[in-house]
């Protein structure tokens, strides 16, 4: 549920906040948040779970520290949470490289979103314009950032699973 609803609802008042400046109506920005927040958390959650069932055991404190480590290329403070480490960093790659589908459809919205965009300056009120334009923005900053920020996560996740695999050295004796 908090995994849900973390991811659903940042992007449910984003796309919300996004209905309302093209519509002008907080109704409609209601019903985007409304129906957005929890079909994206339950997708969001559903996926990660299926990806990674084993985070779904580990307390919220550990799984938090686990994920925290991952991201962050560190090794986990908690050796016991290594196997953890090395669980969720195979999720994240086994999830990066299935999401070729999701590169060609991000270039499809960006095609979609362009024609949009023109239709609207030529056709539409400055507000459909505007909004137009920054889903044009919007896509063409996913199709440009999110690869090279994608490589840079897999990259420290790749340093965290060589550091959880790598045997703990004790600077004190005795432990």
């Amino acid at each position: 549920m908090r995994r849900g609803l973390g991811a659903g609802l940042p992007a449910g008042a984003f796309f919300a906040l996004f209905g309302f400046l093209e519509s002008g109506a907080w109704p409609a920005a209601a019903a985007i948040l409304l129906v957005l927040t929890p079909l994206y958390g339950v997708r969001v959650a559903r996926r990660m779970n299926r990806v990674w069932p084993a985070g779904a055991d580990l307390d919220p404190v550990d799984r938090a520290a686990v994920v925290r480590a991952t991201r962050r290329g560190e090794s986990v403070r908690d050796p016991r949470l290594a196997p953890d480490v090395l669980r969720y960093a195979e999720a994240l790659r086994v999830t990066a490289e299935r999401d070729w589908l999701g590169r060609w459809v991000m270039a499809l919205v960006a095609a979609v979103a362009l024609a949009l965009a023109g239709f609207d300056t030529v056709a539409g009120t400055a507000r459909e314009a505007l909004a137009s334009w920054l889903a044009v923005l919007l896509v063409a900053t996913e199709l440009i950032w999110w690869p090279r920020r994608r490589d840079h996560l897999m990259a420290r996740v790749r340093r965290a699973a060589a550091a959880a695999r790598a045997p703990r050295r004790h600077d004190a004796p005795g432990g």
